[in-house]
């Protein structure tokens, strides 16, 4: 008893010093912005800030059909799966890093037989054991306690990692939905490009049959009409891609969306309000998984300078063993309780190599959260701009549409009268459709600056998407 007694006034002991003398040997760093942000974005300067909407956004355009290929994006995109995939294994890590803070114990059993000769002749033996083991290190410099800090603030960074793909995702789907809608009304303006062009090179070769004009202006009717019919192949073409993309996009191989995606370009929505730019940081999961990721090389700066002091860890079993020798059997209980001092004296400076990276790893990882953070409010002020700016273009496409339409029907008119020769009527036919392609564009190329504008502000549904699929295994 004297023994077991003195064994546990030293383990008592070094879990004393365990207890009085471990401390912190590194203080966890405050990480704030890179800058104070503005009180409003400059693009929007003395305008009242409105509530942004933070919900999900596309519901805006009223459009089902676009309601309905984004959630199936959502439900079947891959990124979204090798997002979800990435939190599980950063998740199951987290998991992981917090076992060695906490006693492990196992059941260990040992059975053996055998046959020996003594100066009685052959024996038989038979030992049998069975006990439990535990291990526990003690904290004492939180090297256990930063590392499992440094495996929860990573997890959650990969959980914002997803939420990230989710905004993405569903703003990419977006943008080519509608892409495939500018290319079926490019589509159909050509087309209806041809139809006239054709028209047009039927009344120049009947004027030409009837001795009104001579044959260049048939060249350069047929010259017109062939560049408009050699427009469709490329737009055809552009159609195909852009239907493939969404087709991928929602898991599947390339195919056509005849039925899934609206044949023209609607009515482009008010753009979304920006809100203010301190919230910028609370709605953008790229911010706040870099934020995070900075906190957890931090916390691994203190894990390795922890890995430069003692470590005390505790052992003990308890079991019973049977020993079966032919004539005698030996029965009895049996216990070991053991303290374990490891004092790093001298490893070619490994450990203190290793501080020295962490420390540069969280520099790193600090410039990339600043430049994320400014990068971020550099994309809205970029988005509203473009926004401001598109809109103002379409005003002035609008107006050229009309001329270049008006100018068209004025110059035809004069040419079927034989008060004018061919060339203004070429010149507004190119005029023409080149306006109207433009517009159809430019009607696109808004609602991809709504739809950027929005990837761009962030917003809070992808926590409930990423909880329900998460949630669903």
């Amino acid at each position: 008893m004297k023994i077991f007694a003195d064994k546990a006034v030293f383990l008592i002991g070094l879990l004393a010093a365990g207890l009085f003398i471990g401390c912190t040997v590194h203080r966890a760093q405050r990480v704030e912005p890179p800058v104070e942000p503005p009180a409003a974005f400059e693009a929007v300067t003395g305008q009242t800030a409105e509530r942004y909407t933070e919900g999900r956004w596309w519901e805006s355009f009223g459009d089902t059909r676009l309601n309905t290929v984004i959630d199936s994006v959502l439900a079947a995109n891959n990124s979204i799966i090798q997002a979800v995939a990435r939190f599980e294994q950063l998740d199951a890590a987290r998991r992981t890093s917090r076992a060695p803070r906490l006693p492990s114990v196992n059941l260990e059993g040992r059975a053996s037989r055998g046959k020996q000769a003594n100066v009685y002749g052959n024996i038989i033996t038979e030992t049998a054991s069975l006990s439990a083991a535990a291990a526990w290190e003690l904290d004492l410099w939180r090297k256990l306690a930063s590392a499992h800090a440094a495996g929860r603030l990573e997890a959650e960074a990969g959980r914002r990692d997803l939420e990230q793909m989710y905004l993405t995702v569903s703003a990419n789907a977006a943008d080519l939905y509608y892409l495939i809608a500018e290319q079926r009304e490019q589509l159909a303006l050509t087309e209806s490009t041809i139809s006239s062009f054709e028209q047009l090179t039927g009344l120049v070769r009947r004027r030409y049959e009837m001795g009104l004009v001579g044959p260049l202006d048939v060249y350069q009717a047929r010259q017109n009409l062939a560049a408009a019919q050699a427009r469709r192949p490329q737009v055809v073409a552009d159609l195909a891609a852009a239907e493939h993309s969404l087709s991928i996009l929602l898991g599947r191989y390339p195919g056509g969306m005849d039925d899934a995606v609206v044949a023209e370009l609607p009515v482009v929505p008010e753009a979304f309000p920006a809100g203010l730019p301190s919230e910028l940081l609370a709605r953008r999961p790229d911010i706040e998984a870099a934020l995070l990721r900075v906190m957890a090389a931090d916390a691994r700066v203190g894990q390795a300078l922890a890995e430069r002091f003692p470590s005390i860890s505790l052992t003990g079993s308890y079991g019973r063993s049977r020993s079966d020798f032919g004539r005698d059997v030996i029965s009895a209980n049996f216990w070991n309780l053991a303290g374990n001092l490891l004092l790093p004296l001298f490893d070619a400076g490994r450990r203190r190599a290793e501080a020295d990276r962490m420390r540069a790893s969280f520099r790193e990882k600090l410039a990339g959260y600043n430049d994320i953070v400014l990068r971020a409010f550099g994309e809205v002020e970029d988005a509203l701009v473009r926004n401001r700016t598109t809109e103002e273009r379409i005003g002035r496409l609008e107006e050229r549409v009309e001329s270049t339409s008006a100018a068209l029907r004025l110059a035809v008119t004069n040419y079927s009268q034989g008060l004018s020769d061919y060339l203004p009527v070429l010149t507004g036919q190119n005029a023409d459709f080149e306006a109207r392609s433009q517009l159809v564009a430019a009607r696109r190329q808004l609602i991809s600056h709504r739809i950027t504008l929005a990837r761009t502000l962030g917003g809070n549904w992808m926590a409930a998407e990423a909880d329900n699929r998460l949630s669903a295994g």
